[in-house]
């Protein structure tokens, strides 16, 4: 069954790499250096109105690096594009093995968080339960971890520079992961995915990706989302292609079904969360 399903896949990621050139033109403008700007929405559909302010206006705005870039890994390798992804957020991700799939999708919240000075909800659980709160660490405190055990203790300094914060995300990272995060997001259901959303399923290991932009057929109220990813090892994250319907992908219809097949991961559509405060 797992092979017939990797086979399926293979051929998924084919066909959308035999129609990249024919769908370029109509799909994605290489000029573009930001989701919003690289990819256009479908003949019919309009991008959904976000709040300039909002998670989903951040997502959209995520920069890219030049069109036909390759995925970076931690230690420099190159991740060959075989009908994974089509575009690269441009993005650091250090140089240890961390910034993994859920990993990037707790940055991303972060750094949307920080960038707009709300600090003190940038708090995130290990798997072991944990509470890592951003407020603590800006004051000074730092986070010793041994095994499942972990504890605050001052040994450090007040600031919320960013490499500070940097180094409170790694330390997430490092504890953190898709049991946690699916605990942490709320369950979804009735609407179509929007902006923010994560399917995720939990394990080890689990994978998670985000969508990050969404437009809706003028006409017919019909959805088509993007998503993103970052995976194992740590990498760059990924706007993904859509492996079963080259003709749309990137988009992805909101009107998928029961099962979400993305080049690397098969999730199920109760496999939505979102965060809760959005």
């Amino acid at each position: 069954m797992i092979l017939a399903r990797k086979h399926c896949l293979a051929m998924l990621l084919l066909l959308a790499a035999a129609v990249r050139a024919q769908q370029a033109n109509d799909l994605i403008d290489p000029r573009g250096m930001t989701v919003g700007t690289r990819f256009r929405a479908p003949a019919g559909y309009e991008r959904e109105a976000a709040a300039v302010d909002s998670f989903a206006a951040y997502l959209r705005g995520l920069p890219l690096k030049a069109d036909g870039s390759q995925v970076m890994l931690y230690d420099g390798r190159s991740k060959p594009n075989r009908g994974v992804y089509a575009a690269v957020v441009d993005l650091p991700i250090g140089r240890r093995d961390l910034h993994q799939c859920a990993d990037a999708i707790i940055r991303l919240r972060a750094e949307f968080l920080f960038a707009r000075k709300r600090y003190d909800a940038i708090r995130f659980r290990f798997t072991s339960g944990f509470l890592a709160e951003y407020s603590r660490w800006r004051r000074g405190e730092r986070i010793v971890a041994r095994g499942s055990d972990a504890r605050w203790e001052r040994t450090g300094r007040r600031g919320d520079d960013a490499r500070d914060f940097w180094r409170y995300l790694e330390t997430v990272f490092s504890y953190a992961g898709t049991a946690s995060l699916a605990r942490e997001l709320g369950a979804v259901s009735g609407d179509g995915p929007r902006i923010g959303d994560v399917f995720i399923q939990p394990g080890h290991p689990g994978h998670a990706v985000i969508v990050v932009d969404r437009a809706v057929d003028r006409r017919s109220g019909r959805g088509v989302f993007l998503l993103a990813q970052s995976y194992m090892p740590a990498q760059e994250i990924q706007v993904l292609e859509n492996p079963g319907d080259a003709r749309l992908s990137p988009w992805y219809a909101s009107d998928f079904g029961e099962t979400l097949v993305t080049p690397e991961w098969i999730f199920r559509a109760t496999d939505r969360k979102r965060f809760m405060d959005e």
